[in-house]
């Protein structure tokens, strides 16, 4: 049983995320009762190194009981523990690592081990969040939705709302401030946009040997081949009603499509497909949103930002100008939800993930003693 909470107060939660970027472990602390978000605290961040990423890139697409996990496993959680140290939170959400994403099929495996977490810390840890999402019928992604309805509630929105996530893969989070409760129908819907920043940064690091196209430099040089966006644009993902979800490589069509363009001609193309995914994800809003508030590392690149304003009908906001961290949104997010995990709550339901009814996922790990 989890201890602190009392009416008015919460815990205080660190959130630990790697994301399908691969570029490090983000750390964050929110301050909640799993409803209401009190404050945020301290931040932190451990990036890969080069040797760490290519052997977590050569575990990508792998599943539980594959042959070579072992450097992946324990890369993770080195770097988790190395993160997490030196921090007086009273309850850690970690995420572990994706390496593959079919809920249709054989599932989600995210690896890294909680409960080794924990012994590490000493600290109680939450984990293994998706697992049962999907063994109810859900998608398992994206799971911050519920944290974005809270964070609409806690910035004072009265409107509509839209959060879009930018990292490997796009999700975004329709949210209603109005309706207090995320899993209330109308509250919030969510689902993957579509390929993000992954492409661009697999594309950088295959041809430059760089992790990612800094500051949209590549793509600003170039022009979108409208052929090829046409292409990915009738893949069948689009045409699909939400909520879904998708995999990092889902779209692996892609590098065929820019192979033949140069480097800056590549960027440009790919970071127009990422924008125009958005484009096509507004058609599902249940209303207009009064804004778009945009988290991730695609927020960081102008050109990105420039299609999407181009593109779109609403204000596109850089969520960092509302005074939230948008580097640490997902990483707070875990934290948020290992405290609903601890109290009972909910964590995804049937407009986040498709999941036959609302769930509470997530393992409690306790440390030794």
């Amino acid at each position: 049983m989890i201890k602190g909470f009392r009416d008015g107060t919460g815990l205080r939660a660190m959130g630990a995320m790697s994301g399908t970027s691969l570029d490090g472990v983000d750390v964050a602390e929110v301050v909640t009762d799993g409803q209401d978000i009190f404050g945020f605290g301290a931040t932190g961040y451990r990036g890969y190194g080069a040797e760490e990423q290519r052997i977590l890139r050569a575990a990508l697409g792998k599943w539980q009981g594959a042959a070579g996990l072992e450097a992946a496993f324990e890369t993770v959680q080195r770097a988790h523990i190395e993160a997490l140290r030196g921090y007086d939170a009273q309850l850690v959400g970690f995420h572990g690592q994706t390496l593959a994403h079919e809920p249709r099929g054989r599932g989600t495996h995210q690896i890294g081990d909680g409960a080794a977490l924990a012994a590490a810390l000493g600290k109680t840890v939450v984990w293994d969040f998706r697992t049962a999402d999907v063994e109810l019928g859900g998608e398992g992604a994206p799971l911050a939705p519920f944290f974005h309805h809270a964070c609409a509630r806690y910035l004072g929105y009265e409107r509509p709302v839209a959060f879009l996530n930018l990292g490997g893969v796009g999700n975004i989070s329709f949210v209603d401030p109005r309706i207090a409760q995320p899993e209330a129908a109308g509250a919030v819907l969510a689902f993957d946009t579509g390929p993000a920043n992954a492409p661009i940064n697999d594309l950088c690091n295959e041809r430059l040997g760089q992790p990612f196209d800094t500051g949209g430099a590549l793509a600003r040089r170039g022009t979108v081949e409208t052929g090829a966006l046409e292409l990915f644009l009738a893949d069948p993902y689009f045409y699909r009603m939400p909520p879904k979800s998708l995999d990092r490589d889902a779209f692996g069509e892609m590098r065929g499509l820019v192979l033949e363009l140069d480097d800056a001609d590549a960027a440009a193309t790919l970071t127009g497909m990422a924008a125009a995914s958005v484009l096509r994800a507004m058609d599902h809003a249940p209303e207009p949103p009064s804004e778009l508030l945009v988290t991730g590392g695609g927020r960081l690149n102008p050109v990105m930002m420039q299609m999407l304003c181009a593109a779109l009908d609403c204000p596109v906001r850089d969520i960092d100008d509302t005074g939230l961290n948008g580097d640490m949104l997902e990483a707070q997010a875990f934290a948020y939800l290992a405290v609903r995990v601890a109290r009972g709550l909910p964590t995804s339901c049937p407009s986040t993930t498709g999941v036959r009814a609302a769930v509470g996922g997530g393992i409690v790990s306790y440390p030794e003693g």
